[in-house]
């Protein structure tokens, strides 16, 4: 009687590539023409900037170990820096002009980031408040910064880019997916480079780095560097293609905590998790409306609305913190593996 062989089950695994070239077709080829107006201007655009600024802040933290609660403050330096180039260099492009506000985002970000060499944890990230309130400060005192405007209100400038417009809604979407489709690689090949392990060693084990012979100093700077440049630039996204028109006070502390969120949730130490935390983070205050307002009518006013969604959000971090610390990066993982087809290997 013939032996039956047991044919082992493997699972059928796609490129990783995949995915993300499919998002991308979609993203430039089918939302501008079945997107409304709306969706572009209240979800899209403030998707777009926060997730560039979650990606810029989860190599910082996530990758690097290094805690920040300053994020708004490199958003704030990178929205200025952007206005003031435009404004005062004659002749100079709109993207050599975000190029440079993302340069002096990241000197911004290394000063802050020299507590990082004596200070970690905790105390680290107290450090980086300073960040937070001086540059407020400073943006409030001094009116160069916003052209001497009494109230400290910068307005965008047109979007054009070699005689292209972008100043549509549709336009500043198509600038902004460029702009962050761009620093997403960007800070994926880093993430994926020598200098990504290094911020990981360091993360895990920075004794343990320096004995491999891990540039500590050097990486920690490097790190703050590279994650302020890009949370820079999402600044600049912020003011010049999403609110056209923002004062200091709209990059406050809360907005430091709100990208802080995006990254817990979404996880740290991947690119995907910032897309997914931003995405919950813009989509779920618009369905926490809907459903208040349809369950209690006018007594779900705009006070109610901004309680309940610091409460579910609160909920939500120490949900994530405890049940799934990775976050909705890893829950996706899980999610996908489960129903992923699997096809019988025939064993020779």
């Amino acid at each position: 009687m013939a032996a039956i062989t047991s044919q082992p089950v493997v699972s059928a695994k796609l490129p990783g590539w995949i995915a993300p070239l499919a998002i991308l077709i979609i993203a430039f080829a089918v939302v501008p023409f079945i997107g409304s107006s709306y969706l572009i201007e209240a979800l899209l655009l403030p998707f777009l900037a926060l997730s560039l600024a979650g990606v810029g802040l989860n190599l910082l933290t996530g990758y690097a170990g290094q805690v920040s609660l300053g994020s708004a403050a490199f958003m704030a330096v990178g929205a200025f820096a952007a206005f003031n180039f435009n404004l005062r260099v004659e002749g100079l492009p709109l993207l050599v002009s975000i190029a440079l506000a993302g340069g002096i985002t990241a000197a911004v970000g290394i000063v802050f980031g020299l507590p990082s060499l004596r200070l970690r944890g905790f105390y680290l990230a107290v450090s980086t408040l300073a960040a937070q309130f001086f540059v407020q400060w400073a943006l409030t005192k001094f009116g160069w910064f916003s052209n001497d405007d009494p109230s400290g209100v910068i307005d965008a400038p047109k979007l054009a880019i070699a005689g292209i417009d972008f100043d549509s809604s549709t336009g500043r979407y198509y600038f902004s997916l460029i702009v962050v489709t761009v620093l997403t690689f960007f800070a994926w090949r880093i993430a994926s480079s020598q200098t990504g392990r290094n911020f990981i060693a360091i993360r895990d084990n920075e004794t343990a780095a320096r004995i491999i012979g891990v540039p500590v100093l050097r990486t920690k700077l490097l790190a703050f560097a590279l994650s302020s440049f890009i949370i820079g630039i999402a600044g600049a996204l912020w003011a010049f293609a999403y609110l056209r028109t923002v004062e200091p006070a709209g990059f406050n502390l809360d907005r430091s905590f709100q990208i802080l969120f995006i990254i817990i949730i979404g996880g740290l130490a991947t690119i995907r998790g910032a897309f997914l935390g931003a995405a919950l983070m813009v989509v779920f205050p618009v369905v926490l409306s809907r459903v208040g307002s349809f369950l209690l009518g006018d007594l779900f006013d705009s006070g109610v609305l901004d309680m309940s969604q610091r409460i579910v959000i609160g909920t939500l971090i120490i949900v994530f913190l405890i049940l799934e610390p990775d976050g909705l990066a890893a829950l996706g993982r899980r999610l996908t593996g489960r129903f992923r087809p699997s096809t019988p290997e025939p064993v020779g």
